[in-house]
């Protein structure tokens, strides 16, 4: 693996000022992947939920924006607790704060811009979903604890990566419900997965400093856990659209992502990074294609 990294240093971030270029890669800017897939969850709740087109594409907006800040956030947090970690990784020790490029009082300062951002979105939103958004609050900063105690801290960031869709149906609806609940415990399931994929990216380094993970604990035996974790994905997605009283026709439509998640399992190769990267990567058209499904249970 040496030479892997996933720091991409280009592109529109390689034409900001040299001053904002460290803080743009500590927000993972340069890596919008992360933005995606933590919003992506709120956009099942929209499809399925939303009382309007109009209100459905307001809530898509502010939460795009949201996942843009809290992702940053949780980034910031995340290296602030890693940085002396990051160092040992070859992917990761390119990172800002590893490298030195930012000071930790520095992040700590971006850092709280970024949850100015996100506090502004979550505060145009109605009360039920306000109070759900809070509760993500401790788990987010916890997170990095994860990997230092248990060979499931995949189990915790699906916990967290999957809040915006329990925040999105009571900011949809004014509540939770058992439809709700169901595309909670999918987005579960499928963060559990694909971050399993993810991790295999460093297992051998995090294996060296003591870095535990799913991919670790799995190893030559992930594909089994992969396929049941999104096995387990598209059955919740089904009963969350049934609960949700869509129109039938959102089930053949559920099949195209399903298909893709299969085929993630198939062709997954744990000792090749870049691919398992790739493979990490697809995931976004996987969580659009789910938005669609049941945008077409809505028609």
């Amino acid at each position: 693996m040496a030479g892997h990294t996933d720091i991409r240093a280009e592109g529109w971030v390689a034409r900001l000022p040299s001053g904002w270029r460290p803080f743009a890669l500590l927000a993972r800017f340069d890596r919008p992947i992360g933005a995606w897939l933590l919003v992506l969850p709120g956009f099942w709740a929209f499809a399925a939920a939303a009382p309007s087109w109009p209100e459905g594409l307001r809530l898509t907006l502010l939460f795009l924006l949201g996942a843009f800040a809290m992702r940053g956030a949780g980034c910031v947090v995340n290296d602030l607790w890693d940085r002396d970690l990051d160092r040992q990784v070859e992917r990761t020790r390119g990172r800002p704060l590893a490298s030195g490029a930012v000071r930790p009082v520095q992040a700590l300062a971006f850092l709280a811009a970024l949850c100015l951002v996100g506090a502004v979105v979550l505060f145009q939103l109605p009360v039920a979903a306000i109070l759900v958004g809070l509760g993500s609050l401790v788990p987010i900063a916890l997170y990095p604890l994860a990997k230092r105690v248990t060979d499931w801290p995949q189990a915790v960031l699906g916990f967290v990566f999957s809040w915006a869709a329990p925040t999105g149906w009571a900011a949809a609806t004014g509540g939770l419900d058992s439809a709700a609940l169901a595309l909670w415990a999918a987005g579960f399931f499928w963060i559990l997965g694909y971050d399993t994929i993810y991790a295999h990216q460093d297992r051998e380094d995090d294996a060296q400093v003591g870095i535990r993970s799913t991919a670790r604990k799995f190893g030559e035996r992930s594909k089994p856990f992969l396929a049941a974790c999104y096995a387990a994905t598209v059955v919740l997605l089904a009963l969350s659209g049934w609960l949700a009283g869509l129109h039938w026709g959102f089930l053949p439509a559920l099949l195209v992502p399903a298909g893709l998640l299969a085929w993630q399992v198939a062709t997954l190769d744990i000792h090749d990074p870049a691919r398992c990267l790739r493979l990490f990567k697809l995931n976004r058209e996987v969580g659009l294609l789910v938005a669609l499904a049941f945008l077409v249970g809505r028609l």
